[in-house]
């Protein structure tokens, strides 16, 4: 929250970051229910209420639910099917279940006084690291040791192939890294910049500039949870790919 203190304004934008007990308290252990964790529930039930719920009618006449999980599922097997191509359908359920929890998380952190759980590199390194180890024990499953010519440069000169092989491998472990902090500081970057947003809102002089602004970045938050979610979805489906077919 926003004080004022000897007549200058002072707050924190990162305090919303914080995670804290549900039930009080200041000792967190791996067991306690935090706001994190309330949020990232929220997420899921949302998800259940959508493609789930929302759909169980299966009305030819969609309602407005069904016409919005429909919607979803037909974009997600599109990017699915021309990014990894029909061997990657097989996963499609585990890609839509990566975009609509990342689309959720990320829209429900835009709600006055919620938590925005992926802006927490914790929760998109689990995501992050998890689709990395996933690809990678796939491509040596569905490939062997063929899977190692996705490092090999096959059409460079034969004196380069061995650097670009170093690059390609430190390339390939940096995946992981970059894709959790991608989402995560997208996220707390703009949730940050409303948050100052919105607490020079509270002086007078600036408050109509303020309050445009928070308009403005708040509609831009919305596209970037979308697109964030999106960013997500398709590097996996591009991993995805590596994994299945490494010669290519």
């Amino acid at each position: 929250m926003a004080e004022e203190a000897g007549g200058a304004l002072e707050f924190d934008p990162m305090d919303q970051f914080i995670i804290k007990p549900l039930f009080g308290g200041e000792t967190i252990s791996w067991y306690t229910p935090t706001n994190a964790t309330l949020w990232m529930a929220l997420a899921v039930l949302a998800a259940v209420l959508l493609l789930v719920v929302g759909t169980r009618g299966r009305a030819i006449i969609p309602t407005r639910t069904q016409s919005v999980a429909e919607l979803a599922y037909g974009f997600v097997y599109k990017m699915v099917e021309d990014v990894t191509g029909k061997d990657g359908l097989k996963y499609f359920p585990l890609i839509m279940t990566l975009f609509v929890f990342i689309v959720f998380s990320n829209l429900l952190g835009l709600l006055p006084m919620s938590f925005t759980t992926t802006s927490h590199i914790a929760v998109t390194a689990v995501l992050g690291f998890g689709v990395f180890i996933f690809v990678t024990v796939l491509g040596f499953v569905k490939n062997g040791t063929g899977f190692l010519s996705l490092f090999w440069v096959s059409s460079a000169p034969l004196a380069l192939r061995p650097i670009l092989a170093v690059i390609e491998l430190v390339s390939y472990f940096v995946r992981p890294v970059s894709h959790s902090i991608r989402l995560a500081g997208n996220l707390m970057a703009g949730h940050a910049v409303l948050k100052v947003f919105a607490g020079f809102a509270q002086v007078a002089l600036v408050a109509p500039i303020a309050i445009l602004g928070v308009v403005a970045i708040y509609a831009l938050e919305v596209l970037v949870a979308i697109i964030q979610a999106y960013v997500f979805t398709i590097l996996t489906c591009v991993y995805l790919k590596d994994a299945l077919h490494p010669h290519h």
